[in-house]
């Protein structure tokens, strides 16, 4: 009986010191364990904040229809964008109807009523854009992706109407209940009366009169190489340095690769290996791709998601840097090869992130050296414009140049043409 009192009891003090060196190892669920693997990064510190995919979505531009032709265009961080922005967000949009696109005579409608316009760009998953306005759920609408809303008010209507385009471009869905009346359109539509006027043209605005903008030169700092590549690897010591006869550097774990390029101020990281994990769609992959920037180098400065693609293997998910300085409101800066800045790229597959490329530059507080300068409108800016063919989209923006000075943002008019090329339009 002793006996098997006596293995009892070694076998429970043997168990108790297996349990106890799992928790020395493993510490308590839900927190960090001591021992690492090979997929596990190290969070990146003191470099960029943590955004939420709520800072990271609001419309490209906002247009106004006043009626008789007449529209004008605001741009993030200006004064009525806001109100507008701001004020619809707090509203509720219900009843979703499905319709086809040609249905209506949309460019007729633009030119006649009043309303406003929110455009989003190549376009938003409803299931994000729900976390910045109130959207009812609705299974076949929550599977869309939005690229605007138009809300305007037509004749003797008593209620304002109210439609949703899918980025596929051959639906629209009109929310039938919509927490909005015709007295609160109008209030939205005068904040574009004595503002500089706009003519749509082939569903782009011109501008009939120059507009503001500031050029600015920034003092800008870099991020050094090894504080990205720290948290990108498993183990920073054990990777090996390639240089390239362009004098590009490449890091390599022998699976992942950090390609250095453009004097050390841009990166290309690239992770063939990863293994999938977690939901493949259009949502979850912008938050996925949120997640993964929060974490390996984080945010400097505004960004606005603007840009998801997919095939069959991959998907790609783009952010794009706005830059505002004083009542003008915010730009986006312009990323060309002739100088890579402005956007952060992750590609995806099946929901996990296989690359990552963006810049370490970072701008420093402090005073700029800035002025007011004008980008041309009217007749003049149509002649410019006349020299392209196809021409589907025209918008104000920075083009970002680096010196010994600084980090130059010079305004421009951008065109985007049918063909997906984007332009100067010198």
């Amino acid at each position: 009986m002793k006996e098997t009192v006596k293995s009892f009891l070694l076998t429970l003090l043997v168990v108790c010191s297996l349990v106890q060196s799992y928790f020395l190892i493993y510490r308590l669920p839900g927190s960090d364990p001591v021992v690492k693997t090979e997929n596990d990064y190290i969070k990146t510190e003191n470099m960029g904040a943590e955004m939420r995919a709520e800072e990271l979505i609001f419309p490209a531009q906002i247009s106004v229809h006043m009626g008789e032709n007449q529209h004008t265009v605001f741009y993030p961080d200006s004064m009525f964008y806001d109100l507008i922005y701001s004020r619809l967000k707090g509203r509720m949009f219900e009843g979703f109807q499905r319709n086809g696109v040609d249905n209506m005579n949309w460019t007729e409608i633009r030119s006649k009523y009043p309303g406003v316009e929110l455009q989003f760009g190549s376009g938003v998953p409803v299931s994000l854009l729900q976390k910045v306005m109130q959207l009812s759920a609705d299974p076949l609408f929550e599977e869309e992706s939005i690229h605007r809303i138009l809300i305007y008010t037509g004749e003797n209507e008593e209620r304002a109407r109210v439609f949703f385009f899918s980025s596929h471009g051959d639906v629209v869905y009109e929310a039938t209940k919509a927490d909005l009346t015709v007295q609160d359109v109008r209030q939205q539509v005068d904040f574009g009366k004595d503002w500089i006027p706009y003519t749509l043209k082939d569903g782009y605005y011109i501008p009939e009169k120059p507009i503001d903008m500031v050029e600015t030169l920034l003092k800008v700092g870099v991020f050094s190489t090894e504080q990205i590549q720290g948290s990108l690897f498993f183990d920073p010591s054990i990777t090996r340095i390639i240089r390239e006869k362009d004098g590009s550097e490449i890091y390599t774990d022998s699976k992942r690769s950090l390609q250095v390029r453009q004097d050390g101020n841009w990166i290309n990281y690239t992770d063939p290996a990863a293994p999938s994990a977690g939901e493949n769609s259009p949502a979850s992959n912008a938050l996925s791709s949120i997640d993964f920037v929060n974490q390996h180098g984080g945010w400097n400065g505004s960004y606005r998601l603007e840009q998801m693609d997919g095939s069959d293997e991959m998907d790609g998910v783009v952010f794009r840097q706005y830059f505002g300085n004083g009542q003008f409101g915010a730009f986006p800066i312009m990323d060309f090869r002739s100088f890579r800045f402005g956007t952060i790229s992750l590609a995806l597959r099946q929901g996990t992130i296989t690359g990552y490329e963006r810049s370490l530059l970072y701008v420093k507080a402090g005073d700029w050296d800035k002025q007011v300068v004008q980008l041309s409108g009217g007749q003049e800016l149509r002649d410019k414009i006349e020299k392209l063919s196809d021409v589907i989209n025209l918008y104000p923006a920075y083009l970002p140049s680096l010196s010994q000075e600084g980090l130059l943002l010079k305004p421009t008019w951008i065109v985007e043409l049918s063909s997906g090329a984007v332009h100067e339009l010198n």
